[in-house]
């Protein structure tokens, strides 16, 4: 497992660009009809002429897969014409393929194979073998690949098959139950022999005594073991020895004497330089006893002091690596091993050593994973960029296993908090953010895996780091907001990104919000507290999310009449009267609907006019209440007479109340709103059928030039505003209060200019 993270020469992490190379795979993966077409099956067929290499098909299908693309026998029927394609090395991992996509690529002669979590291969297909396996070199069958075992969890059955594959140097099984009768002899070039997890019942491994050249052998979760150590001490060529066990709880990976053992082992395989007894008591308690010392004795002399006795052989001849990770009595934390690199726990370098040899064991990845965790949230980790790099290659790897996926999130919450985001480059931001929305789309129904995951998103600076996978972050949000505990933590925090996102994003993502049902989710949840009689921040939030998708977003704002939203709208004024956030959340959102010329007919009626007049002397949350019920007035206003299709209370009436009310407001008022554009404001300072309507505009606009001159006299400036004033000055309609607040908007952007440019 190579480190992808690396520590830059300004201190900060990020991961190697893409190459030229990789850029154009990429693009290529993205367009792949560049190169081909469609059959009438749905099948993707190499264009007429196109003829690629090995070294392209190779690459293309590695790097297909990389960019998270899925991998099934559409895309794999691209290499089903073997004369104008070449395959050689193939690594399959998430991929939907099925028997006739497998036997597409092994018609290849292929010289590599793995494949790792492909569910849709069956023990039915491993025929295939036999009929291709002649060029293969290597073959790794890992974790649901059921080549050649039984689906079924609880099978132990042997499925009865022979490797006919004479040339295999590198052989690597996971979870098969051997056979008695299955052969070995034959593979005489086997260098490499992985049987992780695989149930030896009648199988010895006497059959692996002829292979000649066989120097690595992978025992992982293969228990019983101890009636064929003696079979493993004939394997005199082993620099490689792996006897370790995930946990020995059951009482797997405990031996009757464990120092002689391991003294033997260490007497027949003197060529050893890698050894893994993790989850075994093989280093015994740290004490030598009077048997091994013996034993020792026999052997070789004067070698110097270990607390692992039965490595007293190898003090003088420290193994490259050992693996201690929960071994009995704590061997990991021993001072004296013969061991130039261990993994354990006992350590941050042990614990980084482990995550890095375990890579492809998950029950026991997530372990260390767990460690990683506690060093980082009790103590200090130094190597963040390689604990970085295995907590994003393990999930990546391993994202079916939902307890690694919440680990290893959990690990990067604390990565990542408090850390300044620019020490995280772009590239390796990407991935951490890609990463964790893997996981939780994964496991979108464990609050645990939610909650880690929005948890360390809030780390990271909205929308602007999430923008490359805004959309598929949003339809996760959205799953948080409706399908988990109402009033939960998780439900909390993603409401709180969702209106994060909606209020510093563009239209047209306003519109993808609006599209996937925001508006809608928003008010069930309204429905429901108020159902209940509950206020909440989640219902506070809702009307602030609301209010941000539907700014100068039409059919937002019909989705949210069309929803009852102002229904909702009045019982909320009702039930909660007192609530000052919720009111200006509200008539936000409903000054968003107002500008809508086609939707205000809907806003034109008794009840809502004379609610929207009532608020025009609400003192509610400073002026801001007071405020939006008097831009709701005034656009529904600036229709005309005619538009006023109610009796009381009356046009005149109304307009009269909210000069009042702006007449007492302070033009220094500090705001809680946001305009990206002045458009409707502008709109309204061109009503001069209804000066009323110009003097909320102008107020508007002066407030905000006045507050908050370095972002607003330019939007003034950009949006022509400035001449729009000087014709209403101009004008012999608006009256003289009116044309005083245009003169101060003016002179305060000319003042904003000014400063500008001496700046």
């Amino acid at each position: 497992m190579s480190c992808k993270v690396r520590l830059m020469e300004d201190g900060s992490l990020d991961e190697e660009p893409l190459t030229l190379k990789e850029i154009a795979y990429q693009k290529l993966c993205n367009n792949l009809d560049i190169i081909s077409g469609y059959t009438e099956g749905g099948q993707r067929t190499l264009n007429a002429g196109i003829v690629l290499t090995n070294e392209i098909c190779d690459a293309f299908l590695e790097n297909y897969q990389r960019f998270h693309r899925p991998l099934d026998d559409r895309v794999i029927n691209l290499f089903s014409d073997i004369r104008r394609t070449s395959l050689k090395i193939v690594n399959l991992r998430y991929s939907t393929l099925t028997s006739q996509g497998l036997e597409t690529l092994m018609r290849h002669k292929l010289f590599a194979l793995s494949m790792w979590y492909c569910d849709k291969i069956t023990v039915q297909s491993h025929h295939l073998l036999a009929h291709y396996g002649d060029s293969l070199r290597s073959l790794e069958l890992g974790i649901s690949s059921h080549l050649l075992q039984n689906a079924e969890p609880n099978e132990k059955e042997p499925v009865d098959f022979q490797l006919t594959c004479p040339h295999l140097r590198r052989l690597v099984l996971n979870g098969v139950v051997m056979h008695h009768r299955l052969q070995f002899a034959h593979l005489q070039d086997l260098s490499h022999l992985d049987l992780t997890s695989c149930v030896l019942a009648n199988f010895s491994l006497e059959a692996l005594g002829m292979l000649p050249n066989l120097h690595t052998l992978i025992l992982f979760n293969v228990w019983p073991i101890a009636n064929q150590l003696h079979a493993i001490c004939c394997l005199r060529r082993l620099t490689t020895l792996d006897i370790s066990i995930s946990s020995s709880g059951n009482g797997h990976g405990t031996y009757d004497l464990p120092d002689q053992t391991l003294v033997m082992l260490m007497d027949n395989l003197r060529h050893l330089t890698h050894l893994d007894i993790s989850g075994t008591n093989l280093a015994g308690n740290g004490v030598a006893t009077k048997e091994s010392t013996s034993m020792n004795t026999k052997t070789e002399q004067h070698f110097g002091p270990t607390d692992i006795p039965g490595l007293a052989s190898r003090t003088q001849r420290p193994l490259q690596f050992l693996g201690l990770y929960h071994t009995a009595h704590w061997a990991c934390k021993r001072h004296d091993i013969p061991a130039l690199e261990v993994a354990g726990d006992a350590n941050e370098q042990q614990i980084l050593t482990a995550a890095r040899y375990y890579h492809d064991r998950p029950v026991l990845l997530t372990r260390v994973l767990n460690d990683l965790y506690h060093l980082f949230r009790f103590e200090n980790c130094k190597d963040i960029h390689t604990a970085l790099d295995v907590v994003l290659c393990a999930m990546d790897r391993h994202l079916k296993f939902k307890h690694m996926q919440i680990s290893g999130s959990a690990t990067l919450f604390y990565i990542v908090k408090g850390r300044d985001r620019s020490k995280f480059g772009t590239l390796l931001r990407n991935h951490i953010i890609r990463t964790l929305l893997n996981g939780m789309e994964m496991h979108l129904t464990d609050d645990t895996m939610l909650r880690n995951g929005y948890l360390t998103l809030t780390q990271f600076h909205m929308p602007v780091d999430v923008l490359f996978e805004y959309e598929r972050l949003i339809k996760i949000l959205l799953h948080g907001v409706s399908k988990t505990e109402q009033e939960g933590f998780v439900q909390r925090i993603a409401i709180y990104l969702l209106n994060t996102l909606a209020c510093q994003v563009d239209g047209r993502q306003k519109l993808f919000l609006g599209e996937l049902g925001v508006v809608s989710t928003m008010l069930t949840l309204i429905k429901d507290r108020l159902t209940r009689s509950v206020f909440d921040d989640v219902m506070e939030v809702a009307w602030s999310t609301m209010w941000n998708v539907t700014d100068e977003t039409a059919i937002n704002c019909k989705r949210f009449l069309d929803g009852r939203g102002m229904e909702y709208f009045l019982k909320c004024l009702n039930t909660f009267p007192d609530r000052d956030e919720l009111l200006r959340n509200m008539m936000g959102l409903l000054g968003n609907v107002a500008e809508v010329k086609w939707l205000r007919p809907k806003l034109m009626t008794q009840e809502f006019i004379e609610v929207f007049a009532r608020l025009l002397d609400s003192l509610s949350d400073g002026i801001e209440v007071s405020y939006n019920a008097a831009g709701v007035l005034a656009h529904i206003a600036s229709d005309g007479p005619d538009a006023w299709t109610i009796k009381t209370p009356t046009r005149q009436h109304v307009l009269e109340r909210m000069v009042a009310a702006i007449q007492r407001w302070n033009i220094k008022s500090e705001r809680n709103i946001n305009y990206r554009s002045f458009e409707p404001i502008l709109s309204l300072v061109r009503c001069y059928e209804t000066p009323e309507c110009q003097h909320w505009a102008v107020w508007a606009l002066a407030n905000l030039t006045q507050v908050y001159p370095d972002k607003y006299c330019q939007l003034v400036e950009q949006e022509n505003g400035i001449q729009i004033l000087t014709e209403l000055i101009e004008h012999e309609s608006p009256y003289c209060e009116i044309k005083r607040i245009a003169r101060l908007v003016i002179e305060q952007c000319d003042m904003g200019m000014e400063r500008m440019v001496e700046g």
